[in-house]
């Protein structure tokens, strides 16, 4: 069947909630009927948003369903909702009176939240039928004009004016029709004997009974009446009540009593002996979860009930006679289940960011999630909460949805991953509780320089080194990671005595080590500084600078040089003392000089070579030449010193 798409009734936003984090929450409804066709316009989404079609994309618009089967989607060229899926209202919503397709539309940049709401309109596309072809009925002759006797109604899968309306008896003498509105508003067809029947005159009668919906046009279905006329009882059983309300917790045990029907029977005997059962139009449901004592007529429960699966419970029973044109008296229990806190909070993630970046700003979302419980009432009522120990609030602003939100901003290298845990607890007596544990991973951003491991560096190399020669190794470190914790070393341009500090030293710039480029004389240059900078490669990359000083250590290459006496004959000095010198005549003094430094530089003066051993002395630390003794006529006239001097260098 083929329908209009005029028939689409379009309900625009019903409400719109404002957090202070641009969480919008939205409502729309659209209404369209069953059994369209495919691709079938549904209604303009992105009109109804206010949004440019062309933002779509870029927004990020996506549906999530409440349910497994998706029947519309979103079309997002040109932002219509369209049939993605024949629609059977019957199959998805059964007899339930208002039938929605319910799922969410996010956004994003910003994150907003909208809730679609599209309702299925029945059409009169299946007619009423009856459980049965036929019905039979025992009808006493002695039964008194006004006996009424309840039919099985008829079922219309359709609901509101397209379910059964009107029901129709054919005319004939004996039978009028009554229709009853029993629980639910369900009409029951009941057939009431109109005239004294007289078996012996007619003993059957065949009736045809019409269920008629109010679709257009009408459907309907009919069924044939046979009734069989009896002699026997002329009295049935009575209940006291044609309907009995009961109350239970969905929890109570199996064999718990709901019930026990007295009724009464004028006859005697057999004929006033009542047996209990279940009525023709009791469900296997009910006949599967409660039991009926056919001597006591006590009701038990059979097995154990769910409020959450069906909160009230129909129960029709029958009270027949032992006669043998027995005669029955009905009456309706109705069950109301009353519920219990027996199902904790599901908490149901919508949305979940696993990593976040460190420097993200405070009100950015984490996750979404929707907290529900299957209970009703105070059992259903659900608030959830997670631990203001961590850089997150809870943001409970939209309606059945709460956003994980960050508070206090993040650093990664302080902590790079909470475990953040939502607990949920309904408002039972006793409370409920359910937790659900998400992982949150930091990401890093560069904010952080690479750092030397020493505010100075000294280094140190021996003079005369080879060129080339490891001088020393700097090193940094930086508490980002990845590509943000690479680095590169440099050395920074400078002049050292007129020239470039590279004719001096390089760098390896990945390991930090630093090479002489020159062998280094300690008489000319004792120390240098330089300044050294270290870089990661981060976006932007982040640098930091050390100053590195540089000492070159002494060798001892540079022989002493005698300065003191001046030698006017190649290296032979000549001095005079008088004979009569008396032990400790200062004879002369030796000087000498040495280029180098520390022990290298350090003289010490002796007697290499004498005419006569024991007659002058040296002092080694200054070089002075004593007599030991008085000068004798037996003394040479001229005596001969050859002085020594050494450093204390090593070798010497």
């Amino acid at each position: 069947m083929r329908y209009n798409i005029f028939w689409l009734l379009k309900c625009h936003f019903l409400c719109c909630i404002f957090s202070p984090w641009n969480l919008v929450f939205g409502q729309i409804r659209y209404s369209i009927p069953e059994e369209l066709q495919l691709g079938a316009f549904v209604g303009n989404i992105a009109e109804d948003l206010s949004l440019d079609v062309k933002q779509l994309p870029a927004r990020n618009l996506r549906m999530v369903a409440r349910t497994n089967k998706q029947y519309v989607d979103i079309n997002l060229d040109i932002g219509i909702l369209r049939v993605t899926k024949i629609i059977d209202r019957e199959e998805i919503c059964g007899p339930s009176l208002s039938c929605v397709l319910s799922f969410n539309v996010f956004l994003e940049n910003p994150l907003k939240l909208y809730q679609v709401a599209v309702e299925i309109l029945d059409v009169n596309d299946n007619a009423p039928s009856f459980p049965n072809t036929q019905f039979r009925l025992e009808v006493s002759e002695r039964s008194t004009p006004g006996t009424r006797f309840p039919l099985e109604p008829a079922h219309d899968l359709d609901v509101g004016t397209n379910s059964v309306q009107t029901y129709e008896l054919l005319p004939n003498d004996y039978f009028f029709l009554d229709v009853q509105m029993r629980s639910g508003n369900v009409k029951s067809p009941v057939l009431v004997l109109q005239s004294t029947l007289d078996r012996e005159a007619e003993t059957s009668h065949k009736l045809t009974l019409i269920a008629k919906d109010g679709g257009v046009p009408v459907r309907s279905g009919l069924v044939q009446i046979s009734i069989t006329v009896k002699d026997a009882n002329d009295n049935a059983p009575i209940f006291s009540q044609s309907v009995y309300r009961v109350s239970l917790l969905e929890n109570v045990a199996t064999g718990t009593q709901v019930i026990i029907l007295n009724t009464t029977d004028l006859d005697d005997g057999p004929n006033g002996e009542i047996s209990y059962s279940f009525g023709s139009h009791t469900s296997a449901r009910v006949r599967e979860l409660f039991g009926v004592n056919s001597k006591t007529g006590e009701i038990i429960v059979k097995r154990t009930l769910d409020y959450e699966q069906t909160s009230v419970f129909e129960l029709n029973i029958q009270a027949t006679d032992g006669g043998s044109d027995a005669m029955s008296g009905h009456c309706d229990v109705l069950v109301n289940i009353i519920d219990v806190n027996d199902n904790p909070p599901e908490v149901i993630l919508t949305s979940l960011s696993s990593t976040i970046s460190e420097n993200v700003a405070s009100g950015t979302v984490v996750a979404l999630f929707a907290a529900a419980d299957k209970d009703s009432g105070r059992n259903g009522q659900v608030q959830c909460h997670i631990s203001n120990k961590l850089p997150f609030k809870l943001d409970s602003s939209l309606k059945n949805f709460y956003g994980i939100l960050v508070h206090h901003s993040l650093d990664r290298e302080n902590t790079s991953k909470y475990d953040v845990t939502i607990t949920c607890s309904d408002a039972g007596n006793p409370p409920l509780t359910s937790k659900k544990t998400i992982r949150v991973e930091v990401t890093d951003v560069n904010d952080n320089a690479p750092q030397f491991s020493q505010s100075v560096f000294t280094a140190s190399i021996m003079e005369n080194n080879e060129i080339g020669a490891s001088i020393f190794s700097i090193t940094a470190f930086d508490p980002d990671v990845g590509v943000n914790a690479k680095m590169k070393y440099f050395i920074l341009e400078t002049q050292i005595q007129n020239a470039s500090v590279f004719s001096y030293i390089s760098i390896n710039p990945d390991t930090g080590v630093i090479f002489a480029q020159r062998s280094f004389d300690y008489e000319q240059h004792r120390n240098f500084q330089i300044q050294a900078q270290v870089m990661d490669f981060g976006t932007p990359s982040l640098a930091s600078n050390v100053s590195v000083d540089v000492i070159i250590l002494d060798q001892n290459d540079n022989v002493p040089v005698i300065v003191q006496p001046f030698a006017e004959f190649g290296s032979t000095a000549v001095d005079t003392i008088s004979r009569f010198a008396e032990p400790g005549y200062l004879v002369a003094k030796v000087s000498a000089t040495d280029a180098d430094a520390g022990q290298n530089a350090r003289l010490s003066y002796s007697i290499f070579q004498a005419t006569q051993h024991n007659l002058f002395t040296i002092s080694p630390d200054t070089g002075e030449i004593w007599t030991i003794r008085r000068v004798v006529t037996k003394d040479a006239s001229k005596q001969r010193l050859v002085i020594l001097v050494k450093d204390n260098g090593s070798p010497s």
